[in-house]
């Protein structure tokens, strides 16, 4: 089958997100094509180019969320009305409260329409369903939607919205500057809508012509938000069916992001009504992808509470856990833990053996993680086993040593351990070090699991913790916070506790520092559980099956061509036609065992069944024991 794959600053480009996993889709699903349409995020990566395909990516189209987009499109009188009534539509939607994981505030309408009144969510869906793809047929039509996106049409729109009685609390405040930045942010999350990328359905694949979505089976989108656009125009368009695969949910890393830089990208601080009106429309786009999709596939229990809060169906949520590469951790793992486990698989030159009482952390050194409260439930550590070492490896790009949070962690961790030396005549040494990973000592996450006994993580904010799973592949016992999906992936293989909390945090790593034996079944266990659930294989077999079940209930329509652009007749045969068992039978040759049903196989007369068909009966023939239609 042909898979059209929408990405959102990530694959195929060479930095970004959801790289590792479409990667490996791709190549483990080689036996159909895929065609990618990527959306971008910045010029830095756009210009870092793309990953090395596999021959299973027939085409890549791209496409930039950044950056101003010029379009000569221009709209008479009747084309002007028609866009003011469609976003007019958009605008009150996103502007009105009790939008996908709100609730109505203190002050709130109670009339109808109002949130908590039974159809208000689903007026408000509407309305913005309307508005969407009433700017997309316009768009397809008469092009120009980007210049009309802009215009005072458009803020005048907003304008009204958001001084309409009931509407958001904070849009009410909203000032004319506001009005821009988020009409400038609504038309680049919208360009999807004016690219051409769907064709017209006319021209079939393979005719020597461009089809764009048109011509594919499946579109898999790899997020709810701007990457799930021409999805949900190729199913409106086409019937195509759309999937939706979150390993971190769009909306909640959309709020993050929000809080985490409040600050637009030229300097200006974002206010509180552009933060939410913004909200709002992620919040609306999220909610109308998932109420389209075949199907959606969180990474985990986590993420699929995000997404049902948002207003998915939990009758079409499927769980499939990220796959992960596994040969890579293979031999520290089936070494297991001990005093003899040093510096990793090469054994680097200036590695330090596992003297048994190190732990280990790895991750990037930023307030999420909080490696302070990390460093104080060490301090516990240290107290009660002098011996004890923390080694903190740092991943990503290298954190600044003067100001910010990795300055402040490394301070503070010289505050609470000076430097300590056995007698007078030795170099003092800091049981807590700063290290990075690649560096000489540790030039992989192997080797840096490797170093250590138990392996901590102490964040406060998680998603899918991709380092805990990498540490359950190397057999390590680990000591984790109760943060995102973290109890679902641990699974009793490992010790949790609350986050923010480093009194438990130490007991917890002393417990197993303690328990040498404890660590070893907690371990093994780690790594049995991991190679279960987190492979790649799993992954690659879970979409495999989800692929052809989508397939079965919207079957291939486009038809064969040959090397002249010209139909190859009969090049699905006419069995392929006939639903269920009955393609079984009357497939013509020879067929193997395992698609024939044992009673058909039988022989005439036998007491195993009636035996196989006539050759003469048709395809509407009623088989044996059941009514004719």
């Amino acid at each position: 089958m042909r898979v059209g794959l929408l990405t959102e600053g990530g694959y195929p480009y060479a930095s970004g997100e959801a790289r590792l996993w479409c990667d490996r889709l791709v190549r483990g699903l080689a036996q159909h094509e895929f065609e990618v349409y990527a959306l971008s995020r910045g010029a830095r990566q756009a210009a870092g180019g793309f990953m090395e395909l596999p021959d299973s990516v027939r085409r890549v189209r791209t496409a930039p969320l950044w950056g101003e987009r010029r379009d000569g499109g221009s709209y008479g009188r009747r084309e002007r009305r028609r866009f003011a009534e469609c976003f007019g539509e958009l605008a009150a939607a996103i502007s009105a409260p009790g939008g996908p994981g709100s609730t109505g505030g203190p002050g709130a309408p109670d009339g109808p329409g109002a949130p908590g009144v039974p159809g208000a969510a689903t007026g408000q869906a509407d309305r913005f369903a309307s508005g969407l793809y009433g700017l997309a047929e316009l768009a397809r039509e008469r092009g120009g939607l980007p210049a009309a996106l802009r215009s005072e049409t458009a803020v005048r729109a907003l304008e009204r919205a958001c001084h309409t009685p009931g509407a958001l609390q904070g849009a009410h405040r909203v000032r004319v500057a506001d009005l821009l930045t988020v009409a400038g942010a609504l038309e680049r999350a919208l360009r999807p809508l004016s690219l051409d990328w769907y064709g017209d359905g006319s021209a079939p694949a393979g005719a020597g012509a461009d089809p764009g979505l048109s011509g594919v089976d499946l579109c898999h989108a790899a997020s709810a938000g701007p990457a799930a656009l021409p999805g949900l125009l190729a199913r409106r368009f086409f019937g195509t069916p759309l999937l939706i695969t979150e390993y971190g949910v769009r909306l909640r890393e959309y709020y993050l992001a929000t809080a985490a830089r409040p600050a637009a990208p030229r300097g200006a601080a974002l206010s509180g009504p552009v933060r939410t009106l913004l909200a709002s429309f992620q919040g609306r786009l999220a909610a109308e992808a998932y109420a389209r999709a075949a199907l959606i596939t969180p990474g985990n229990a986590h993420a699929r509470r995000w997404q049902e809060r948002c207003g998915a169906a939990p009758d079409r949520l499927r769980t499939v856990y990220p796959g992960m590469d596994a040969d890579r951790f293979a031999e520290v793992g089936e070494r297991g833990t001990g005093t003899e486990s040093g510096g990793g698989r090469s054994g680097g030159a200036g590695a330090r053996a596992d003297d048994g009482w190190t732990l280990v952390w790895l991750g990037r050194l930023e307030p999420a993680k909080d490696v302070v409260a990390l460093l104080h439930a060490f301090a516990q550590v240290r107290r009660a086993v002098p011996r004890a070492r923390l080694r903190l490896v740092e991943t990503g790009p290298a954190a600044p040593t003067v100001g910010g949070y990795p300055a402040h962690c490394r301070a503070l961790a010289a505050h609470l351990f000076p430097d300590e030396a056995a007698d007078a005549h030795t170099v003092g040494d800091n049981p807590v070090s700063f290290e990075r990973l690649g560096d000489p000592e540790l030039p992989t996450a192997a080797d840096a699991y490797a170093a250590g006994s138990v392996v901590v993580l102490s964040s406060v904010v998680e998603g899918f913790p991709v380092g805990l799973v990498e540490a359950m592949f190397c057999g390590r016992a680990t000591a984790s916070t109760d943060v995102g999906a973290v109890c679902e992936v641990i699974g009793g293989t490992g010790l949790v506790v609350p986050p923010r909390n480093p009194r438990a945090l130490g007991d917890a790593c002393l417990e197993l520092l303690a328990d040498p034996a404890r660590r070893e079944r907690l371990g093994a266990a780690a790594r049995a559980r991991a190679l279960e659930l987190f492979t790649a294989e799993q992954n690659v077999a879970a979409f495999r099956g989800i692929y052809l079940e989508l397939m079965s209930h919207c079957p291939v329509r486009r038809e064969e061509f040959g090397p002249d652009g010209e139909p190859v007749p009969f090049a699905r045969p006419a069995e392929a036609h006939i639903p269920g068992r009955w393609a079984a039978i009357r497939r013509p040759g020879p067929a193997p065992d395992d698609h024939i049903p044992s009673w058909a196989a039988a022989r005439p007369g036998s007491d195993t069944g009636p035996g196989p068909e006539p050759l003469g009966v048709g395809p509407c023939a009623p088989l044996p024991g059941e009514a004719r239609p």
